[in-house]
């Protein structure tokens, strides 16, 4: 009797919801969060939401030929060129891929996909070759960036200018050890105002610094980033530096640099000189850490390993001063800042650029001898891709460090809305990278259907996100929009949404299937205009000739080196189980037995 009456009552009810099911939809549907709906495409974020994709300039321009283009040595250019053998495959950006005489193509290849935005750097050097403004700047440098802005916004496309990312001024690193000094605040900050004086109009945001965490460490810690300083016991390639200290000092100078553009941006000075509605803010590049199991030491551990790589920057950013556990377990290592400094930092952005790639689990009570402290292991956090039962967080790309785990991305979203006062985000970068593989035709190398994956289940997080969880984001940018120098592995790691053929000389590009499937995310539907390459895969569209490979780079008048900094006596490293999978391995010349090595501008067959 129950069951009929039950039954009789439903069919109203069912009725009821079948008829709702035929209404339209103004909004998309509310779907479980692991059931991606079939029709997901850019509209569910709304108009104002900003799709883009991402670029920096040592690693896409080239021109590095300073009769031809002005341009002063960078830090990246020495240490490419002296120590070839600290890039994987023995490369450089001597050319790259040749953007500072393709650009014109490459930003109308960006609007082809649909994309609202362009994120690019400036190079220091390119536009002051010491990096010193008293000692001149270089009117094709600034001509090239104002020819390369006019033609993003040409294109209906917003232009997202990072200031900074990671090439030094050789000149100042001789002089007084770049970011080591707090000299470099001063003349950053003229930099800085170069910048406001000669594009203000054209750029509304800005970027001071692109992942100074990666500056800080990879430079200054484990020293195989440019200019390659740390303990020699870490890495024998470093002739100097001391992980245990400089990682900090660089840190606290970035901060300090970053507060100085900040406060000129925000001046009388400048409200005339910048757009009206003129943003600036900062790029912070993090993992996720989730912790190893739900006890309360590992849910610690997880937090810890976050203050430590994110809450470095935000909370000073955000509070004007240092994490209390970062603060607790380094001690008088982590400067300090003075009352002025702190309210200079204090609420010192507009927006946040997050930038997010992968997770790894947390579990604490990694020890360390003093002699072998270092920034990596100052938290003593266990940070490592395999649980209990050693299966990993995700499937892994190409890069060692690198593990897929989409619901990384919105767990930092809604963990930086908690605990960073709700700021307002941009994605800055987010992609992942395949392998160059040799001799793979091109027909292949385009069907990236794991980019695809993941670009598809990544944005997917980050709307839940909004929609969920109430995170102020407003803009996503893909990482990259080209193949192009990835640092110390070079051309090996290939994050583009278009294909470059680096065995031609010509650097023809072709659009991979990701491309053409953002095309069709950001134009809802699929389209007779994402079409972006040829039928034929195999026969890349035409590229213009370029010109003459540049001559080797000239070296530019600085002052001597100062006294090398003593590293500690070279020693055995004690096992750090769960972190050497952070380190990069460099194979020797002999490990090389075909490819390719860009060197001086020209090509070099091993």
């Amino acid at each position: 009797m129950a069951t009929t009456m039950v039954f009789k009552h439903s069919l109203p009810l069912a009725m009821l919801v079948f008829l709702i099911g035929l209404l339209p939809l103004n909004e998309p549907a509310e779907v479980d969060d692991n059931c991606i709906p079939d029709n997901f495409n850019s509209s569910y974020f709304g108009d104002k939401f900003i799709f883009g994709t991402a670029t920096s300039a040592y690693q896409i321009e080239g021109g590095t030929d300073q009769i031809e283009t002005g341009r002063g040595l960078s830090v990246w250019d020495t240490f490419t060129h002296d120590t070839p053998e600290r890039i994987k495959d023995h490369t450089n950006g001597d050319i790259a891929v040749d953007f500072y005489h393709r650009y014109g193509e490459d930003i109308k290849n960006v609007k082809k996909m649909g994309f609202k935005a362009f994120r690019m750097s400036i190079s220091w050097p390119r536009v002051i070759p010491t990096g010193r403004i008293s000692k001149g700047k270089n009117q094709k440098g600034i001509a090239f960036y104002h020819q390369v802005l006019d033609k993003i916004i040409q294109e209906g496309l917003e232009p997202f200018v990072t200031i900074f990312h990671w090439d030094t001024p050789q000149f100042l690193e001789t002089e007084y050890r770049g970011f080591l000094s707090p000299n470099i605040v001063d003349d950053y900050r003229d930099y800085v105002r170069l910048l406001f004086d000669e594009f203000g109009k054209k750029v509304k945001y800005w970027m001071t610094f692109n992942e100074p965490w990666a500056l800080s460490g990879f430079a200054y810690d484990k020293g195989v980033f440019a200019p390659g300083r740390c303990s020699s016991w870490i890495n024998s390639q470093c002739l100097d530096g001391n992980s245990a200290t400089e990682p900090y000092i660089v840190a606290h100078h970035l901060l300090l640099a970053h507060a100085a553009a900040v406060e000129l941006h925000r001046s009388q000075e400048y409200k005339s000189k910048l757009k009206e509605d003129s943003k600036i803010g900062i790029t912070l590049f993090t993992f996720w850490f989730e912790p190893l199991s739900n006890k309360r030491v590992d849910i610690e551990a997880s937090e810890t390993a976050l203050d430590f790589m994110f809450g470095l920057w935000m909370e000073p950013l955000t509070y004007g001063r240092y994490p209390r556990r970062v603060k607790n377990l380094v001690g008088d290592k982590l400067h300090s800042f003075t009352e002025r400094q702190s309210q200079l930092l204090k609420k010192s952005y507009d927006f946040i650029g997050l930038q997010y790639y992968t997770a790894y689990y947390a579990k604490p009570h990694f020890q360390v001898e003093q002699e072998f402290s270092r920034y990596e292991t100052d938290s003593h956090v266990e940070v490592t891709a395999l649980d209990y039962k050693d299966k990993p967080i995700g499937k892994r790309a190409y890069s060692p460090w690198f593990y897929i785990y989409p619901k990384g991305i919105r767990h930092l979203l809604k963990y930086t809305k908690e605990r960073y006062s709700d700021p307002l985000i941009y994605i800055t970068e987010n992609g992942i990278d395949t392998n160059d593989i040799e001799g793979q035709p091109v027909k292949e190398a385009v069907k990236d259907t794991i980019r695809i994956d993941y670009y598809r289940n990544h944005t997917w997080n980050v709307l839940r996100a909004i929609k969920d969880d109430e995170v102020n984001v407003q803009g996503y940018f893909a990482w990259s929009y080209i193949d192009n120098f990835e640092w110390n592995i070079g051309y090996t790691s290939r994050f583009g949404l278009y294909y470059v053929d680096f065995k031609d000389p010509k650097l023809p590009r072709t659009a991979k299937d990701s491309a053409i499937w953002f095309c069709e995310f950001l134009k809802n539907k699929k389209s007779e205009l994402c079409k972006l390459r040829p039928d034929d895969a195999d026969v890349p569209a035409p590229a213009p000739a370029l010109a003459p490979p540049p001559p080797p780079l000239r070296p530019i008048h600085a002052p001597p080196p100062p006294p090398p900094i003593h590293a500690p006596p070279p020693a055995t490293p004690p096992t750090q189980p769960g972190l050497q999978m952070w380190t990069q391995s460099f194979p020797s010349e002999s490990d090389i037995t075909s490819g390719r090595s860009r060197k001086f501008g020209k090509y070099y067959i091993f």
